[in-house]
C-alpha cells in the first residue's frame, strides 16, 4: 500500500473524490493515487515534487496511452501501414488531445495548484490539463490495471475518435506544403542507419527543414521511416500532424 500524502500537502476533499470517480467511472482502491494524479508540481515543495506531484504518474500514463491508442488503431485499421498509422497515433496522444479529454470529464476545477499558478491561468492551460490527464491514466492503470485504463480512454476520447478523418493525408505531403507556405526549402531526408537482416530491414531517417529543426524516426522501409519522421517534425512545428 502506498503511503498517504503528508497532512500539510493540499489534497482533495471527500466530495471532490466522489465527483471525480463518478465522472470517470473508476472508484480507486488506493485514494492516494487519485490525489497524486491531481497534484501539480507547483502545489508541493520542490524537495517533495518527485514523491508527491503528478509527474511520475504522467510519465507512466503517457506510455499507457500510447499503448492503448496503438492497440486500438491496429484493431481498427487492419490495412494501413506503419507510416499511415503513425500520424493517427500522434493525433490522439498529443498534449492537446489529452487536455480535450480532461475537459470532457470536467475535471479541471479539481487540479491542485499553487495560488500563483491559479492566478496565472494554470487551470485552463493546455499543458497542465494534458499532464493531469496522462497522470490520471497512470493512476488508473496502477489502481485497476490496463482494462480500467482502456475504459477511461475509450470514454474520454469518444468524440475525438468519431471526429477523426477517415483518411489521413501523407505527412510528407503536409510537411512539404507547410515548408512551401513558409517560403522555406523543401524538406530534406537522409538515411541515418540501416540495420537488421535483408528480409527484415529497419531504416532510420532524419528529415530537416532548416532553420526550423529536424526529426528522426524508424520504419521497416525507407518510405515508412520518412513518413514517420515527417509526422514527428510536423507535429513539433504545428502541433497538428
Amino acid at each position: 500500500m502506498r503511503a498517504a500524502a503528508k497532512a500539510n500537502v493540499p489534497g482533495l476533499a471527500d466530495a471532490q473524490v466522489k465527483a471525480i470517480q463518478e465522472r470517470i467511472g473508476h472508484h480507486f482502491k488506493d485514494r492516494s493515487l487519485l490525489v497524486q494524479a491531481f497534484t501539480h508540481p507547483s502545489a508541493v515543495a520542490a524537495a517533495d515534487s518527485v514523491r508527491l506531484s503528478n509527474q511520475r504518474l504522467e510519465f507512466l500514463g503517457d506510455r499507457v496511452l500510447n499503448l492503448l491508442i496503438a492497440e486500438r488503431l491496429i484493431e481498427r485499421r487492419k490495412t494501413e501501414s506503419e507510416g499511415e498509422l503513425a500520424p493517427r497515433l500522434n493525433r490522439f496522444v498529443k498534449k492537446g488531445a489529452c487536455a480535450e479529454a480532461f475537459r470532457h470529464f470536467g475535471l479541471q476545477e479539481h487540479i491542485i495548484l499553487s495560488d500563483g499558478e491559479v492566478a496565472s491561468g494554470g487551470r485552463d492551460r493546455e499543458s497542465t490539463l494534458g499532464d493531469a490527464c496522462e497522470a490520471l491514466i497512470g493512476a488508473i492503470y496502477q489502481d485497476g490495471g490496463l482494462s480500467a485504463a482502456r475504459k477511461f480512454v475509450e470514454a474520454g476520447w469518444t468524440h475525438q475518435f468519431s471526429s477523426a478523418p477517415a483518411e489521413t493525408r501523407d505527412p510528407k505531403t503536409l510537411l512539404q506544403e507547410w515548408a512551401q507556405g513558409q517560403g522555406l526549402p523543401l524538406p530534406k531526408y537522409n538515411v541515418i542507419e540501416r540495420s537488421g537482416p535483408d528480409h527484415e530491414p529497419v531504416y532510420e531517417i532524419e528529415v530537416q527543414v532548416p532553420p526550423h529543426g529536424a526529426a528522426k524516426a524508424k520504419g521497416s522501409s525507407k518510405r515508412d521511416a520518412e513518413r514517420n519522421a515527417a509526422a514527428l517534425l510536423l507535429d513539433s512545428l504545428t502541433g497538428t500532424p
